[in-house]
């Protein structure tokens, strides 16, 4: 269930309000595209920004709409283990398959300060969980050793990795088996994230590129010489379209490029603003080298 190309999806705006109607349209779009699985209310879902009632809506929009098709990771993480909590349970309430919890921002816990705030989750909740480790945001990282740990629990079952380190690929797969479910955080590294034991990617460019995503991961996972050709083909296309989206924060890129595509506006919430013309140029120029415009 948990593997292959998963959209880290996009919150339309309007006017600063959610577009429940924009954002309908883009699951739908991922359902018939190809998407494997739908990731609402992570970073590119603008989580940081959505309130506590906009937050709840995203997720249960997408299992409403989603309707099975498709498993739905909610994001449910916080820097607080209370509101995690709550946010998760919530998730799980209304059917989501699994949760996406990153690990507590700003607080800066240490290694067993993070082993109690996802046990304290784990213990309340019966739902699936993924560990969203992103120092690059977070600032802590959390070990192997703690997510081995962590693995013991009844619900801890995988983690999307945003490290950029691909030796963790390994590391983990020998520290907790082939079981544990290993997808990349980094569009740009997935090819390699998956010959070293990865299983997909939670995906910012599948926002714009499903079809793409979606077979480039098919083919990556898969060991016979026609398989890997392909795969490298499609990485090679998509290349210039992972750098494009990183220019500047993300999801500002990304937005900007469904617009282009007449997914969604390119409206984000401050502090994010919209991206300069010189990255309005560099994205144009990385889809139409894909083909997508």
């Amino acid at each position: 269930m948990f593997k292959g190309s998963n959209v880290a999806l996009v919150t339309p705006f309007k006017n600063d309000k959610l577009d429940d109607d924009t954002y309908i349209k883009l699951i739908h779009f991922h359902i018939k595209n190809g998407t494997n699985g739908l990731v609402p209310a992570g970073t590119t879902g603008e989580s940081p920004t959505l309130n506590h009632d906009e937050h709840e809506r995203v997720i249960a929009l997408c299992v409403k709409e989603s309707n099975g098709k498709l498993p739905v990771f909610a994001g449910t993480g916080s820097n607080s283990t209370e509101e995690a909590i709550s946010l998760t349970s919530h998730a799980e309430k209304i059917g989501a398959n699994a949760a996406l919890i990153v690990t507590p921002y700003y607080n800066k816990p240490t290694q067993e300060g993070l082993y109690q705030h996802y046990k304290a989750i784990n213990d309340k909740c019966g739902i699936p969980i993924i560990i969203y480790n992103i120092p690059g945001r977070s600032v802590i990282d959390m070990s192997i050793d703690t997510m081995a740990k962590l693995y013991e629990l009844k619900n801890i079952v995988g983690v999307k990795d945003a490290t950029g380190d691909l030796d963790r690929v390994d590391q983990t797969l020998k520290k907790m088996g082939k079981d544990f479910i290993q997808l990349t955080g980094n569009d740009d590294n997935a090819l390699e994230f998956n010959r070293r034991g990865g299983v997909g990617a939670i995906s910012v460019t599948a926002n714009i590129a499903p079809k793409l995503c979606s077979e480039f991961q098919k083919f990556s996972i898969l060991s016979d010489d026609k398989s890997k050709s392909e795969a490298k083909k499609i990485n090679d296309i998509l290349k210039p379209v992972h750098h494009s989206m990183f220019i500047e924060s993300n999801p500002s890129p990304v937005k900007y490029a469904a617009k282009l595509l007449n997914l969604c506006d390119d409206e984000v919430r401050l502090p994010l603003v919209k991206v300069t013309e010189p990255t309005k140029k560099i994205i144009h120029q990385a889809l139409a080298s894909a083909k997508l415009i």
